[in-house]
């Protein structure tokens, strides 16, 4: 056996896949902790914030669906949208960096918007559908928007 082939079975057995499988992993898990740190860290914020959105993008996909009005052009720039969200979210964790407090003051407010936001949305989005939501989250996802609002 080759020196090669039994650092690859050995790397496979240790890992469980092959070394490329592995670097691949590892620059994916290098991109992601990249990104979180410009995001200002993956919190429970951040994570309702990437829920709504991925829960938005799909029941205004099924809700376009159930309409005949899918268009790919709209889904598109749907998701560009989506996606500056995430620059501004840097951009405010960035501005709290830049002032040195100790809380994410900014960052914390563009969350708050955002998931208020994405949170309506999916309320009209499943009234499209014809999902009843329940009226207090409604009027929470209400709040959250105009608290991330009203400090803008």
């Amino acid at each position: 056996m080759h020196i090669k082939e039994m650092v690859s079975l050995l790397t496979e057995a240790a890992l469980g896949g092959n070394v490329r499988e592995f670097s691949l992993g590892g620059i994916i898990a290098s991109i992601g902790v990249i990104v979180s740190d410009y995001l200002g860290g993956w919190d429970n914020a951040m994570k309702i914030l990437v829920l709504l959105m991925v829960i938005d993008y799909f029941s205004g996909m099924l809700g376009a669906f159930k309409n005949k009005c899918l268009n790919s052009e709209v889904m598109f720039w749907g998701g560009v949208r989506k996606g500056i969200v995430f620059f501004v979210i840097a951009l405010a964790a960035a501005c709290d960096q830049l002032i040195g407090g100790q809380a994410p003051v900014f960052r914390t407010l563009a969350l708050y918007f955002y998931a208020g936001r994405e949170g309506l949305s999916v309320i009209e989005n499943l009234g499209v559908l014809g999902v009843p939501m329940p009226a207090a989250l409604t009027q929470f996802l209400e709040q959250l928007r105009q608290r991330g609002e009203s400090n803008r």
